[in-house]
């Protein structure tokens, strides 16, 4: 999955990790948000299958590894300042991401502007 003159990220601003936001390829749906050094970057493009570096475990994480819901890559992207990702994915096993069992880890709303009062 290594993309030729891929973009340098840059692991130094946020002490050795930057944020990995999963969109589901298909819906659009932002699924959740992780982190990653560049151990786990590395991994993720030599698997095709995002993994994490865990911070409260400070280990390797594959998201699904135990679950069966596996994110396989179908795209990915930096931005403009090369310190963030967006991976497009298609998840396997039963769809459900959130460790909570929903698909997006996004499932809180928050009252802003007038609603908030």
């Amino acid at each position: 999955m290594a993309v030729q003159n891929a973009p340098t990220i840059d692991f130094a601003k946020d002490g050795g990790l930057v944020p990995g936001i999963v969109q589901d390829a298909k819906s659009g749906e932002m699924l959740m948000l992780g982190f990653l050094n560049e151990e786990s970057y590395q991994k993720t493009l030599d698997s095709g299958f995002v993994t994490f570096w865990s911070r409260t475990r400070k280990k390797l994480w594959m998201k699904g590894e135990t679950s069966g819901n596996r994110l396989k890559i179908v795209s990915a992207a930096t931005d403009c300042d090369n310190d963030a990702l967006l991976f497009k994915v298609e998840v396997e096993g039963d769809g459900l991401v959130c460790h909570e069992g929903t698909v997006s880890c996004f499932t809180k709303p928050i009252a802003v502007g007038t609603e908030a009062r």
